[in-house]
């Protein structure tokens, strides 16, 4: 066995999909902010996106508003929005200083992001508060996916190509097989 060091508890381990959080504010404008504490679970019925946003954003108000938001995956060939969104502040304005395409959610009225190759439609069941981060239970109606990929035969993410995030960005390299591909090693 490798020999472990003790490091502190300021350091995160944590890996996680980066997702930009769709909504629409006070005036039906779109508003997207990057989050990363997203994770899933289940209802006893069917699966939950569970989404955790810390602070002020205008982003979590408006899910707290609205009760609905998109959750937008992240590819690598996005990073400049996920840059552009988590440095500029909704509450001084729109974002409208960078080019991006919006759609309207097909069953959630909510903004899509044109870019992005996997997309949840959620409405929000349940909320819970802890400190100052507001974690948000949602009902997934709906889940888009870019027309070029197949899943049929499972979830490849590779195809997806997602921005992975612990501290830094990071992407996946390589499919390496499913569940039962390494029971004989």
């Amino acid at each position: 066995m490798n020999k472990r060091k003790s490091v502190g508890t300021d350091h995160s381990m944590c890996v996680q999909p980066t997702f930009l959080i769709g909504t629409y504010d006070e005036n039906g404008n779109p508003d997207f902010a990057p989050i990363t504490w997203i994770s899933v679970t289940h209802n006893g019925e069917r699966y939950v996106l569970v989404v955790s946003m810390f602070g002020t954003k205008k982003t979590k108000m408006n899910v707290k508003k609205t009760m609905r938001l998109s959750a937008n995956l992240v590819s690598t060939d996005m990073l400049p929005l996920v840059d552009y969104f988590g440095s500029v502040s909704g509450h001084k304005g729109l974002k409208s200083e960078m080019d991006y395409d919006v759609s309207e959610g097909e069953i959630v009225k909510v903004p899509t992001l044109d870019a992005s190759r996997w997309v949840y439609e959620l409405e929000v069941s349940k909320i819970v508060t802890c400190g100052e981060s507001d974690t948000f239970f949602c009902e997934i109606k709906n889940v888009q996916i870019d027309n070029s990929i197949d899943i049929a035969d499972g979830i490849d993410l590779t195809q997806f190509d997602p921005v992975i995030y612990s501290g830094h960005y990071h992407s996946i390299g390589r499919h390496l097989g499913k569940i039962g591909d390494f029971k004989g090693e």
